[in-house]
């Protein structure tokens, strides 16, 4: 029988060395130990491995993917079927609810674009010159958009909990991170908050969806980042939190606060 130790399991199957042994503290990847203690896998990690890809590109969280493996061990892939269905059903539930969010977001940008296209009042700003409010009182005040996966979560602040590993590996890692920098140079302001980053941008339709679209990705690999985006007439603002272990990480990708 092949057997693979981590760096070889690594090497085929994609996955990085240190995504493997998070998988093995989640509980998602079992393995044997030599007597010297090195980590050895069989040939049926390599499916185990490409089976938690595919329920991670769904959407599904640890405990589910987990729960599924279970299933999947019993060796009947009708029953494997029969629990997935209800999970993806939950996921379109949850990406519908994404998709009309992010709709209400562009369609009050809209709005504040359109109000701001018109001719400027003579003199200073004011209250009622469109630059601090849309003339609606639903508009007053900022707009957020949660980007968090862990609102299905009921316990607050989930994140918190989640362990600090990234799926993503080699060119993926790189091209990711190269977007962040790209996205986080475009902020006017970097301010520290509890936990985080809050980066002001322009306010711009376009540059919302860019970033609305990033932080949703990257929750697909690293859940333990929490993403609020926030939109008023004159500015946006993204926060980024992430648990303590992982700041090294955070400061990364968006910079350190001005």
């Amino acid at each position: 029988m092949t057997t693979y130790r981590i760096s070889q399991l690594a090497e085929r199957s994609g996955v990085p060395a240190t995504t493997l042994r998070f998988y093995e503290d989640a509980g998602l990847l079992p393995a044997d130990r030599t007597p010297s203690g090195y980590r050895m896998y069989g040939e049926d990690a390599v499916e185990r491995l490409a089976f938690i890809s595919s329920a991670k590109l769904l959407g599904l969280a640890l405990e589910e993917i987990r729960e599924l493996l279970d299933v999947r061990e019993e060796g009947v892939c009708a029953s494997v079927r029969a629990r997935m269905l209800p999970l993806v059903a939950d996921r379109i539930a949850e990406t519908d609810g994404r998709i009309a969010e992010l709709r209400a977001f562009c369609a009050h940008l809209a709005g504040v674009h359109a109000e701001l296209s018109g001719p400027a009042p003579a003199g200073a700003c004011g209250p009622e010159c469109g630059c601090t409010t849309t003339g609606t009182p639903a508009a007053a005040g900022p707009v957020p958009i949660e980007l968090s996966p862990t609102r299905r979560t009921p316990a607050a602040e989930a994140w918190r909990e989640v362990p600090v590993a990234c799926t993503l590996g080699g060119a993926e890692l790189d091209e990711r991170t190269e977007q962040w920098r790209a996205l986080a140079g475009k902020a006017e302001r970097r301010e520290e908050i509890p936990d985080g980053l809050k980066l002001s941008f322009p306010a711009g339709a376009e540059l919302a969806g860019e970033l609305a679209a990033l932080a949703a990705a990257e929750q697909g690999c690293c859940a333990f980042f929490d993403f609020t985006l926030h939109l008023t007439p004159t500015a946006l603002q993204l926060e980024v939190r992430a648990p303590e272990a992982a700041a090294g990480m955070l400061a990364d990708l968006f910079g350190a606060a001005a």
